[in-house]
């Protein structure tokens, strides 16, 4: 599907991974509509974008009926896939978005379960890739410290270091529904991948977290590293990936690097690539308006992040310089 306009919606306009597609799409030099969506009317990204709308919780009844309604009013064409939540009723019901001319650009329905279930995750990828040894039953990791993390957590949320068996004997009875996973200890890294929308990789860029906070970086290093970026573009094509995803890795005591999670979306660290040279969100307009693609060129930085404050006056936005 070729879209006819470039009026984009950007739903969890309160998260870093919209605000920071919010702000990609203004590096874009022809003109280009942002719609931002949320549950919370002060979302920060409302007040960066051209319209802005609310959403019911994604479990809401009414959230179908009011994405639809919200569509058909701006006229969205194209759907970003900048939440964590929306992105599974974007995929759910593609076919019904499509009807009403709305492009979403996200993975099927079974790709996305594979990412979102980390024993589907290591069970679907670990004959192929290296990934961390995994499982339901703590006992068949062999030493401290271990990984315990929700099975169908996002992000980084959640996620517990255990240092001991009496730690461990604490969280199991306090918290049902985790795995364990053998802990990386070396560098961690994160890699933003975009493949066209029949699933072929474009491009992989990785870099080195260097600092993080609440599991968004806020320091990072763009690397260059043709194995760490074949390797991930083989992941996303093994996993059918369609459009961006968020690949995370570490480096292992012995220095192999691990596969840890794959999120099918935009990151928290997307400006990151961005800046770099490589703007996903950009080149996801350009794929969906038909237009070539002309592969970036990759500059190394290093980007630090920084609040940015806005008080909003009767219901107009005013940056603070």
């Amino acid at each position: 599907m070729k879209v006819s306009n470039s009026t984009i919606l950007v739903p969890g306009a309160s998260a870093p991974a919209a605000i920071n597609t919010i702000k990609s799409l203004k590096m874009v030099k022809y003109p280009v509509r942002i719609v931002s969506s949320d549950t919370n009317p002060l979302s920060a990204g409302f007040y960066m974008s051209d319209a802005h709308e609310l959403l019911p919780e994604i479990e809401s009844k009414s959230y179908l009926s009011r994405l639809f309604e919200i569509i058909t009013k701006h006229k969205i064409s194209i759907l970003m896939p900048s939440s964590g939540y929306d992105i599974y009723h974007y995929s759910k019901y593609k076919k019904r978005l499509l009807k009403l001319g709305a492009l979403p650009v996200v993975s099927d329905v079974k790709t996305m379960e594979i990412c979102r279930d980390k024993m589907q995750t290591y069970n679907h990828l670990s004959k192929k890739f290296d990934l961390p040894l995994t499982t339901l039953d703590s006992k068949k990791l062999e030493e401290f410290p271990i990984i315990a993390k929700p099975r169908y957590g996002k992000g980084s949320k959640g996620i517990i270091k255990i240092e001991n068996a009496q730690d461990l004997r604490y969280i199991q009875s306090k918290q049902n529904g985790l795995i364990f996973q053998e802990y990386l200890p070396g560098t961690e890294y994160t890699i933003d991948v975009l493949s066209d929308l029949e699933g072929e990789p474009i491009i992989a860029v990785p870099r080195v977290r260097i600092q993080t906070k609440a599991g968004i970086s806020t320091v990072g290093k763009i690397i260059k590293d043709e194995n760490i970026s074949e390797t991930c573009k083989s992941i996303a094509k093994y996993l059918k990936i369609q459009g961006p995803c968020c690949i995370q890795m570490k480096e292992s005591n012995e220095g192999t690097l691990k596969l840890v999670e794959v999120n099918p979306r935009l990151g928290g660290g997307t400006i990151f690539t961005a800046l770099a040279g490589a703007n996903f969100p950009a080149m996801i307009l350009d794929m969906a308006m038909g237009k070539r693609i002309k592969m970036p060129r990759i500059s190394e930085i290093t980007v630090v992040r920084y609040f940015e404050e806005i008080v909003v006056e009767n219901q107009k936005a005013m940056k603070l310089h």
